[in-house]
């Protein structure tokens, strides 16, 4: 009974702390509990999303539709860079106020957003604990936390069905999944001037040191809060009719004269609005 009292205070905790959270913007969205069958018509494990090419297929030729796009590959570029970022922007914000949420794709569901970012639903949250499950007795660091719920136990397995279904390079992926992690950060410290900015930037860091994302660009932030990154490849976005090159793409120093257009927010996308 005490065991289940704690867990029951534990998930109620979390799910608060994500309720707030979701109110920072559409890709930091997340429904907790218990939904009516109505609401939760839909919803799907995001694992489906990973392991049925059909599914990716479908949801990706819905985001090529709304792109205006012939090239399933630009749109399963933005599918996983869209996906990343809504990955990213929760785990973030709620790591950096002391509590990261078990997003493994068995446990966090999704279904296609009408217009905007997917929707995502955790039916039972959970807190990761910062501690090692091979070695209960040592301490984790929250990256540790955020690096195995979202990078490996997300990103990877979408990289892989999206370079298995579309052939989208994983060079391309990893710098989608480091801009990603880069927009999240960004947005959250815009939008949440009392977050912790040092504990953000320091799991960021950390986080981009790490792999999948190692080698994807360059990040730097001065002491006046500016933050800047280049990443080494480009996520196919220019492809699109009427688009140019993101701010951080690595074709913006090559594009200068030539008529495209930088954009200096991935927040622009025509299949991505506002966060």
């Amino acid at each position: 009974m005490v065991r289940e009292t704690v867990h029951t205070t534990t998930a109620a905790g979390l799910a608060g702390r994500l309720e707030r959270i979701s109110a920072v913007g559409p890709y930091f969205a997340v429904r907790c509990g218990d939904l009516p069958d109505a609401d939760a018509a839909g919803f799907r494990p995001l694992t489906e999303l990973y392991e049925d090419g059909d599914a990716l297929t479908s949801y990706t030729e819905t985001v090529r539709r709304r792109m205006g796009v012939d090239q399933p590959r630009v749109a399963a570029s933005t599918v996983q860079l869209g996906t990343a970022s809504r990955l990213w922007s929760i785990a973030l914000a709620a790591a950096v106020g002391g509590r990261t949420p078990d997003l493994h794709p068995r446990t966090l569901w999704w279904r296609p957003g009408a217009s905007g970012p997917a929707e995502l639903w955790l039916p039972v949250p959970r807190e990761l604990p910062y501690t090692s499950a091979y070695d209960p007795g040592a301490p984790e660091d929250p990256a540790d936390a955020v690096h195995r719920t979202v990078a490996e136990d997300n990103l990877r397995p979408l990289a892989e069905a999206v370079h298995r279904t579309f052939g989208v390079s994983p060079h391309i992926l990893r710098g989608n999944a480091a801009s990603a992690l880069i927009g999240s950060l960004r947005v959250l410290l815009a939008r949440v001037p009392e977050a912790d900015r040092a504990a953000a930037l320091a799991l960021v860091r950390d986080l981009l040191d790490r792999e999948p994302l190692a080698g994807a660009g360059d990040f730097a932030a001065d002491a006046d809060g500016n933050i800047s990154f280049r990443r080494r490849s480009c996520c196919l976005y220019y492809r699109v009719p009427g688009a140019g090159v993101c701010g951080d793409c690595v074709l913006t120093s090559r594009t200068s004269g030539t008529g495209r257009t930088s954009r200096t927010s991935r927040t622009t996308r025509a299949a991505r609005p506002s966060r």
